[in-house]
């Protein structure tokens, strides 16, 4: 079992602590490893623990950092709503916090795509490369199927986990279509399921934002990866980032928003080799 500590104290195989970064408690999560650590920035409303999947596939010494945002899993409420450019600054500082001080590769799946962009274009000497799992740039962006985007408005596949896989091969697609218990048995894994209020939060930041007019400037390597079956973000926003961004490649694959999780031995790989990449470089 995982201790959660309030301290700096080392666990052998993992380090899960709460940690107070600007006004805000966060729930983090270090599996430690060598080289340059991948921070996972989740998708919204979910846990960390729903990476647990994508973890299992990465090499076994790799740095992980994962983190609930505030509102999500184990992380209270932010007393305020909030926008990316400041949670881009509560990660750098939550990183400082649990000893990561040099620079990171950023991985954003999903709503944390938005997060990964900005901290990315905020921090272009901390981000060393940048992956971005089936998101877009936010407001200004080609929008899913409005009736899958309706029924992200509420968090109750969270909190109701039959119902989430009653509807998860109409929402998320890909490999969830054949077997949507798969998606009930992830979102078991959460230990905590947030609450109503931070969900709301973070559906208001990313009403709010985009970064189309940013792209051009961040200068860091960045893997794009895109479900050709994703109802909640049409492919064609990944070919619009591949153009806006610089140094940009696009990886597609035949399945959907959370393929990166549930067909994680394919993509996996995926991520690792283009973070090789960057060190043999």
């Amino acid at each position: 079992m995982t201790t959660v500590l309030t301290d700096f104290e080392s666990v052998p195989d993992r380090q899960e602590r709460l940690v107070s970064v600007l006004w805000q408690q966060i729930r983090v999560d270090v599996r430690p490893g060598t080289g340059v650590p991948l921070v996972l920035c989740n998708g919204i409303g979910a846990a960390f623990e729903v990476f647990d999947p994508l973890l299992e596939h990465l090499y076994p010494d790799t740095t992980v950092v994962r983190f609930d945002v505030p509102g999500s899993g184990g992380s209270p409420n932010s007393r305020l709503p909030y926008g990316f450019p400041y949670l881009a600054v509560v990660l750098d500082r939550l990183l400082s916090k649990v000893g990561i001080t040099g620079p990171v590769d950023v991985l954003g799946l999903s709503w944390g795509g938005a997060l990964a962009q900005q901290f990315a274009f905020q921090n272009p000497h901390r981000c060393r490369r940048l992956i971005l799992v089936s998101t877009g740039t936010g407001a200004l962006m080609v929008p899913g199927n409005p009736m899958v985007l309706l029924k992200m408005l509420t968090p109750r596949r969270f909190f109701d986990h039959r119902y989430a896989a009653s509807i998860a091969g109409d929402l998320y697609g890909g490999t969830v279509r054949n077997d949507p218990s798969v998606v009930e048995a992830l979102f078991d894994r959460q230990l905590m399921a947030g609450s109503p209020v931070g969900y709301l939060y973070q559906l208001l930041a990313g009403s709010v934002w985009t970064s189309i007019f940013a792209l051009p400037f961040v200068r860091q390597q960045t893997l794009i990866i895109a479900g050709l079956d994703d109802p909640i973000i049409p492919v064609v926003n990944a070919k619009i980032m591949c153009r806006l961004l610089p140094h940009a490649t696009v990886h597609l694959h035949a399945g959907g928003h959370v393929d990166l999780i549930t067909n994680a031995s394919e993509l996996a790989p995926v991520v690792e080799m283009f973070r090789r990449a960057a060190t043999e470089q």
